[in-house]
């Protein structure tokens, strides 16, 4: 019979995420963990068949943490607005979970519709947004969601890696300082500079 496992696969997860949040992930080990928790390591493994395992799980519950904290709530602000100030914030608080999720070197290299398809309801929201508010067909209020996605990204991995330190208010003005140019250029009827963008 197998031993009684003597944490839950939460409570793991928990101690494990913690130990990441605060030193990264490469601080993860089992010595580490059974550290945090106050045991050997071997109890780890009667809930984990390895330690690569337990480390898709901790990314997983780092995802999650990182889609509760950026639930767009406030109906007073643009919910792209919203999400890239919330985007910011947790690279801000949360530096190492951020390049856990959103800075790992790829095997190969993929597409933006990749990424694009993580974001979830988000980017969805906000396209309908852009469209329904504003006027502009759905294919350029995707394009706009795109490039005023990728420079709050740039912002964020500047926070990140401490880089660069910005307040709230700096972050805001540059947001909407890029929203407004990108709308503008939108609405310029240029065709020729505002093109839905190919990003493969």
């Amino acid at each position: 019979m197998p031993p009684k496992p003597k944490f839950t696969r939460e409570e793991v997860v928990d101690a494990a995420l913690k130990i990441v949040a605060e030193k990264g992930m490469e601080a993860l080990t089992s010595r580490e963990l059974g550290a945090a928790l106050g045991s050997s390591a071997r109890p780890i493994f009667t809930v984990f068949s390895s330690m690569e395992e337990l480390c898709e799980e901790v990314r997983n519950a780092a995802l999650r943490r990182f889609e509760e904290f950026t639930v767009v709530t406030d109906e007073n602000m643009p919910p792209f607005k919203q999400f890239g100030m919330k985007m910011a914030k947790f690279a801000t608080d949360q530096p190492r979970l951020f390049r856990l999720l959103h800075m790992c070197e790829m095997d190969e290299t993929g597409s933006f519709e990749m990424i694009f398809g993580n974001l979830g309801d988000t980017a969805n929201k906000c396209i309908k947004t852009l469209h329904e508010d504003y006027g502009f067909s759905l294919e350029d209020a995707n394009t706009i969601f795109k490039h005023t996605w990728i420079y709050t990204y740039g912002i964020c991995v500047l926070i990140a890696t401490k880089m660069c330190s910005f307040t709230e208010n700096q972050i805001s003005e540059m947001l909407t300082f890029e929203f407004q140019s990108i709308i503008a250029t939108a609405k310029s009827g240029r065709s020729e500079v505002f093109k839905p963008c190919v990003l493969s």
